[in-house]
């Protein structure tokens, strides 16, 4: 037992006083004994013992009494079992990512877990909250009503290792009790065994009951008619035994197409025909699963024409001209000896074909116009000089250009999965007609090959940047040196690494993602672009590159939808926004993963025992009751006991 004011227990000295009382009144008298009251000598003799009871149960009761008093004011206590960590300060974590959509018994369970925190959160209890998106330090259930009503859906995933650095970094003198609320879809195992908290977490893990759920994953271009488009929708079913869905495809506000789809597979493609024109719009479909996924947004530009310009020999150059044809492309071909370099910076795209040297004043021209966005492609001659080809390729990368070999090799592997030949295979191609080379340069690169020869050494091999592309072939492919020109890989590549980075096709940008994005248009030093929609607005960070201006937007916007960018009061470009799908499966959670630390169903369930372990057990009102009741004991004997 404890005491919280162990120095009132010094007033038990008073005790002293009633027994001073006490002895004081149990002094001796001579009796006279007289002849007329010598009968009443038997009486006095039982009158006297009883009146000795009487004050040894007085003596008694006010002991006890003055006892209870004192020990009352010293405030007893016994000390509860987790005493030590009585002032921690709570830090409440609760996962308001897009996976907390689903529904589980009570409803949503974003929605039930901030329920629970404002019916069973003690309206005293001091703590912190922290959401994917807003952190609330120091405050209270009622302070922070507000902001739990309004809590909405993040785009920002839920990164733990994030947010408990966050705590770490809020100092304070006391320890922490950290209380996690989260459905633990994609939980990393690694960042729950990287928390090295003085004291494990709580963990809340609310589970959904409905885990089927269908995603409208992408939307691209399939094949480009004389007048129209055919999209393609790619779609994907998480879960067991779905029923048929619908799908529609809405332009502006405008129902272009619908139909059903029935899912005897987990993934699906859907493709819609179109007309060849500007598109603003989104792709919905109806599920009982989350909400965030079933629509995307997406834009189409209008169709403009890509300037591309080749540098060499005409007759070396013919075979471009029949692909960049005048439908789609500004194709132009110039000589070294008759090139105009003011019209480079108009260029989408740059084509090296075969120079023999590069001249100082072309490599400073064309580090300019990489760097502002331009793409460029470098097919080297046999003449070349190494050493001139190394030092221009040392502006852009580590890519490096060895010595001449003249053997005959063969080009036996394509690199799918590379952004050039995206979209523009159905299937892996594994057998084909081998186009060579009979002399070739060798390439030190570390970057991904386009191309590879078959010793696995990169025929075609690409820098990609941030901003733009720099294409190195490795062998010349005029028609001495190979046949490649024949080879039906051509027309593929060199209108991907023509078109690179140009809004030829879908425009759908996932928010988080920070790859910029280009605007075509011509801006003033002081002007500025601004991407308005239909319920919000923001200026992107933006850099003005000759003719056209490199936006990018971080974590904006806030809501997936369609968005226009504009010049001034004047619309430049149709842009659109998604939500990230990283959290579309449900079934990704692992409880096991939260083994080892401290689980509970609700909130209240962790207030209640934090309570219990760490609230000392007050006495001091027992011994009040006690001091009472001898308080009243001593008044019955003063009145009953004779």
């Amino acid at each position: 037992m404890h005491f919280k004011n162990p120095e009132i227990l010094y007033f038990l000295f008073l005790l002293i006083v009633p027994i001073l009382v006490h002895l004081f009144q149990l002094r001796r008298f001579k009796t006279s004994y007289f002849t007329n009251v010598r009968f009443l000598k038997e009486l006095a003799v039982q009158t006297r013992k009883s009146s000795k009871i009487k004050k040894r149960l007085l003596l008694a009761t006010r002991l006890l009494l003055l006892t209870c008093a004192i020990i009352a004011f010293a405030q007893p206590f016994f000390e509860a079992k987790d005493s030590k960590n009585a002032s921690n300060e709570m830090y409440i974590v609760l996962d308001n990512s897009f996976s907390m959509q689903a529904k589980g018994k009570k409803g949503e369970l974003l929605k039930r877990a901030v329920q629970e925190l404002l019916e069973n959160t003690p309206e005293t209890a001091k703590f912190s909250l922290l959401t994917n998106t807003e952190n609330l330090w120091n405050t209270d259930i009622k302070s922070a009503k507000s902001a739990l009503q309004n809590l909405k859906y993040s785009a920002t995933p839920f990164e733990l290792s994030a947010i408990t650095a966050k705590i770490k970094a809020h100092k304070s003198v006391h320890k922490k009790d950290i209380v996690i609320i989260t459905d633990a879809v994609g939980l990393p195992e690694k960042e729950v065994k990287n928390i090295d908290f003085e004291e494990k977490p709580y963990f809340i893990i609310p589970e959904a009951e409905q885990k089927n759920n269908i995603s409208i994953d992408s939307v691209f271009i399939n094949q480009t008619l004389e007048n129209f488009y055919e999209i393609g929708i790619n779609l994907s079913a998480y879960g067991e035994d779905f029923k048929p869905v619908s799908i529609a495809l809405y332009n502006q506000k405008k129902l272009i197409a619908k139909t059903i789809i029935n899912f005897d597979a987990k993934k699906k493609k859907v493709n819609f025909t179109i007309p060849k024109e500007a598109f603003h719009g989104y792709v919905t479909i109806e599920d009982n699963g989350l909400a965030y996924d079933n629509k995307l947004f997406f834009s189409i530009s209008k169709a403009k024409k890509t300037n591309v310009i080749s540098i060499g020999e005409p007759e070396k150059n013919g075979f471009l001209s029949r692909i960049y044809t005048p439908a789609e492309f500004n194709y132009n071909n110039y000589p070294i000896s008759a090139l105009d370099y003011n019209s480079l910076e108009k260029q989408n795209t740059i084509i090296l074909n075969e120079l023999t040297e590069i001249p100082q004043a072309l490599q400073t021209t064309l580090k300019a116009f990489v760097s502002k966005g331009g793409n460029l492609v470098i097919i080297p001659s046999e003449k070349s000089s190494v050493s001139n080809l190394n030092t221009f390729l040392g502006n852009f990368g580590k890519i490096q250009i060895n010595s001449l070999k003249t053997a005959s090799r063969l080009i036996t592997k394509i690199n799918f999965d590379h952004p050039l030949f995206s979209g523009v295979f159905e299937n892996k191609i594994t057998n084909f007609q081998y186009p060579k080379t009979n002399s070739s340069f060798d390439i030190s690169s570390p970057y991904p090959a386009v191309l590879s020869y078959e010793d696995q050494s990169p025929f075609v091999t690409m820098i990609q940047n941030p901003v733009a592309g720099i294409t190195v072939f490795s062998a010349p492919i005029n028609s001495t040196n190979s046949n490649f020109q024949q080879s039906p890989l051509i027309v593929p590549l060199f209108y991907k690494m023509g078109q690179n980075n140009q809004k030829t096709g879908v425009n759908a940008l996932t928010i988080g993602n920070n790859q910029p994005y280009f605007v075509d248009v011509l801006l003033s030093k002081d002007a500025i672009l601004e991407v308005k929609g239909t319920e919000d607005s923001f200026i992107p960070i933006q850099q003005i590159l000759n003719n056209k201006v490199k936006l990018t937007f971080n974590d904006f916007p806030d809501t997936a939808g369609n968005y226009s960018v504009y010049d001034k009061k004047e619309p430049v470009e149709n842009l659109s926004f998604n939500y990230n799908r990283s959290e579309s499966d449900l079934n990704q959670v692992n409880t096991n993963v939260v083994s080892d630390f401290k689980t509970a169903d609700t909130i209240s369930t962790i207030f209640n025992t934090l309570q219990t372990e760490r609230t000392d057990s007050q006495i001091w009102k027992w011994f009040v009751i006690f001091a009472l009741l001898f308080l009243a004991l001593e008044m019955a004997i003063i009145k009953f006991v004779k």
